[in-house]
């Protein structure tokens, strides 16, 4: 292996509200030899999720803080370019935590290989990576089931569109939200989810009751903050609640639902979700959920940007809206 310099991003200081470039900085370092039991893996996509929002916050939450000075972590996909063990050679494509950085090495145990042969290999950080499973983990948590009116919020992220493809397929009648017309557009006509609307052209329950006059069985939260509020009274007795995420919250605080009587008397359940706690059932994942895929099925919708010195603007974009689907860095 010839010296090989890699570009990394690493977090210089903590954000306070929404995160800046000035968070951030591009760094190199020098990719050591490779031992016994190695592979040096080049990346080619880097996931961008809005959970590592909560890792640049200082303190324990479920997963460790990001450390200052040191590479980020995420999702990745990249190509062995050599091998010192019997696991993997040189050509094989592999799934990682090694994300925003060009090259790493690793044990055969921190990868995870794919097939090259599914196209784009990006896809295997969205709709049939973490978060096409984190939305596959959701539905199986409160047995989401035919005839099950579905309301997803963030509909038009990662997660919420294959959400909404997957609910479909179980023969479920599926309501999305999203921020603006063209995702609006784009749940409707590509997702074939059978209502959405656009969360910013009035309050969340008005449109969520025109969208549902009968209420609803089933809340797959990305959100929270008002639209949670909007869906504890939405829910029907005896109502569900996948609580995946809040993204309304990361970067501001948001207060409360104050109609949390609504679980007592609607006898609702809420069930927090980490995909990580399901890694065993991976294999089920991929084997139903890439079937889906590969008989086109279920559609993957990316936001690709390209190069690494694009990935912190990238990050920022998905607090702003600007990703439909997956947002992935192809790296140059």
């Amino acid at each position: 292996m010839t010296n090989i310099i890699s570009r990394e991003i690493q977090l210089v200081s903590r954000p306070n509200g929404m995160p800046t470039a000035a968070n951030f900085t591009i760094a190199q370092t020098q990719i050591k030899p490779l031992q016994d039991g190695q592979i040096l893996v080049r990346n080619l996509y880097l996931s961008v999720d809005p959970y590592m929002r909560g890792r640049m916050n200082e303190g324990k939450s479920y997963v460790p803080p990001f450390e200052l000075g040191k590479a980020l972590e995420g999702g990745a996909v990249g190509e062995v370019i050599e091998s010192r063990a019997q696991e993997f050679k040189p050509g094989d494509v592999v799934t990682s935590n090694f994300g925003w950085r060009e090259y790493f090495t690793a044990a055969p145990k921190e990868l995870h290989p794919v097939n090259r042969e599914v196209q784009p290999l990006s896809v295997y950080l969205g709709a049939l990576g973490m978060t096409g499973m984190t939305a596959w983990v959701g539905l199986n948590l409160v047995d989401v089931k035919a005839g099950d009116t579905i309301f997803i919020s963030g509909a038009a992220g990662a997660v919420g569109n294959v959400a909404g493809q997957l609910a479909k397929l179980r023969g479920c009648h599926v309501i999305g939200s999203a921020g603006s017309a063209e995702k609006v557009k784009f749940l409707l006509e590509e997702c074939g989810f059978d209502r959405a609307f656009n969360y910013n052209s009035g309050p969340v329950l008005e449109q969520l009751n025109q969208a549902a006059p009968d209420g609803i069985d089933v809340y797959f939260d990305n959100v929270g903050g008002e639209t949670l509020q909007a869906a504890l009274s939405a829910l029907r007795v005896h109502g569900r609640i996948i609580a995946c995420g809040s993204i309304s919250g990361y970067n501001k605080p948001q207060p409360g639902p104050n109609n949390l009587f609504n679980m007592i008397g609607k006898r609702l359940t809420m069930k927090g979700l980490l995909v990580r706690d399901w890694l065993d059932r991976q294999g089920e994942f991929e084997q139903e959920v890439g079937g889906y895929f590969q008989a086109g099925k279920l559609k993957s919708q990316e936001t690709v940007v390209v190069g690494i010195d694009q990935a912190v603007g990238a990050f920022i974009g998905l607090f702003e809206g600007k990703n439909l689907g997956k947002m992935v860095v192809k790296l140059d």
